[in-house]
């Protein structure tokens, strides 16, 4: 991996970087609206990594509340530009999200990926999580297409 990755935590400040995201790192073009939205959101977190300047990864995720239990996090999303995929890269975004959900005060921290997504149960494995069985998903308005 490079010397030159580093990753940040973006804020409500940090508009400009995540709108400066060359298209494909994010399944689909940024939304100045909702990119905004989510960097104002305090439940909402992001992490990009830097190679030289450029953004070549990011991991995001939600501080879920319940009103019976501690909060949880959910980690949304994680994606590495495909240049730089298998150096290290998306388990350290993915490690920093984790820390950032602990230090959050999350107690439980969960995602979900394809069954056929070998690299990232791979990742997942990597860092200690438990994969599970037995769970059946179900989504309205497509949510689950990515769309």
């Amino acid at each position: 991996m490079s010397d030159t990755i580093t990753l940040q935590r973006l804020g409500p400040d940090d508009l400009d970087v995540l709108l400066a995201v060359a298209d494909g790192l994010f399944d689909n073009p940024i939304r100045p609206d909702q990119a905004a939205a989510f960097l104002n959101d305090p439940l909402h977190e992001i992490v990009l990594a830097f190679d030289g300047g450029a953004p070549v990864a990011m991991a995001t995720g939600l501080v879920m509340m319940h009103p019976d239990k501690p909060p949880a996090f959910f980690i949304n999303e994680v994606g590495v530009r495909e240049a730089r995929q298998r150096r290290g890269i998306g388990k350290r975004m993915t490690a920093k999200l984790i820390a950032i959900a602990r230090a959050r005060g999350c107690e439980g921290i969960w995602l979900a990926t394809e069954k056929d997504n070998v690299p990232a149960r791979a990742l997942y494995h990597a860092l200690g999580a438990r994969e599970t069985g037995d769970i059946v998903v179900y989504d309205w308005d497509g949510a689950m297409n990515g769309s």
